[in-house]
């Protein structure tokens, strides 16, 4: 399985950019895909999933209605629409998977169940 993250840049505050995440090697559909980003000297933060079977979403109380996940299942792509964006949004943005069981598992804000295959993308806002 391979994760690959783009997308990311360097813009202003209160703009908008738009994160991809191509998915590869996988051929079920009961997995989850969240955005995770990590701040220089901070931790891994969650940002957002969505549950690739139906599409269902939840969000860090910190991009909610900012920020919007979604996915392409004929392109195997996940976006991450982020909008009215802040300086403390500047982190490296990771796409990470974690593989269930069932395709109707609950989505969760732990970062340690997710894994990361891939390289992340860098977004900075400038104030």
């Amino acid at each position: 399985v391979q994760l690959q993250a783009s997308g990311g840049g360097l813009v202003q505050a209160g703009d908008s950019l738009r994160l991809s995440c191509a998915v590869s090697g996988r051929t079920s559909s009961k997995y989850h895909v969240a955005w995770i980003r990590q701040a220089p000297g901070k931790e891994r933060e969650f940002v957002a999933s969505v549950r690739w079977f139906d599409g269902n979403a939840n969000y860090a109380d910190s991009v909610q209605g900012r920020f919007t996940i979604s996915r392409d299942d004929a392109k195997s792509t996940v976006f991450l629409e982020m909008n009215s964006l802040k300086p403390e949004d500047t982190a490296l943005y990771y796409c990470e998977a974690r593989f269930t069981s069932s395709f109707r598992l609950t989505l969760t804000k732990e970062v340690n169940v997710y894994r990361n295959w891939g390289q992340g993308t860098l977004v900075t806002v400038s104030s």
